[in-house]
C-alpha cells in the first residue's frame, strides 16, 4: 500500500478515535496548510492542527468522518471527506469538500484544502449564480 494512503489510514483512525496526539502525530513539525478559497486561514505548523482538532473534538464530540473517495498520486493523496455531528447548541455540523496531502517520510508535508460547511437553506443554482456576480 501507498505511503500517502497508510497516513491517511492512521488519520481516519485517530480521528475516529479522538486521539489527539495520534491525529497531531500525522502531520510534520513544518506543515503547511493552504486554504486557496480562504487565503488568510492557510496556517503553517502541526501545533496550528493541535489547535484545531482540540476545538473540533470538543465542540463536536460525536464527530464522525468519512472519505468518500481517494487517489494516490506519487507522494500526493486527493481525498474527498464527509464531516457530520452535532454542535453544543444541537444543531447539525456538516462539512464536504476535498484535500490534497503532501506524504513524505509517513506524514502530512503540505496540505491544499478545500473543506466547507454545507449550505443546508434551499437556495437554488440559479439564486447562488446571482449571489456570486451581483454584488
Amino acid at each position: 500500500m501507498a505511503e500517502p494512503q497508510l497516513m491517511l489510514e492512521r488519520l481516519l483512525r485517530a480521528i475516529g478515535d479522538h486521539d489527539l496526539e495520534a491525529l497531531v502525530a500525522c502531520f510534520a513539525e513544518d506543515y503547511e496548510n493552504e486554504t486557496p478559497a480562504h487565503p488568510a486561514r492557510g496556517f503553517r505548523g502541526k501545533a496550528q492542527v493541535r489547535r484545531n482538532w482540540e476545538q473540533i473534538f470538543t465542540f463536536v464530540p460525536d464527530l464522525r468522518v468519512e472519505v468518500t473517495r481517494s487517489a494516490v498520486d506519487g507522494d500526493v493523496i486527493w481525498t474527498e471527506w464527509d464531516m457530520t455531528g452535532t454542535r453544543p447548541d444541537g444543531s447539525a455540523h456538516c462539512m464536504r469538500g476535498v484535500v490534497m496531502f503532501g506524504v513524505n517520510g509517513g506524514i502530512a508535508r503540505w496540505a491544499r484544502f478545500y473543506l466547507e460547511p454545507v449550505d443546508l437553506s434551499d437556495t437554488t443554482v440559479d439564486d447562488a449564480v446571482r449571489e456570486q456576480v451581483v454584488r
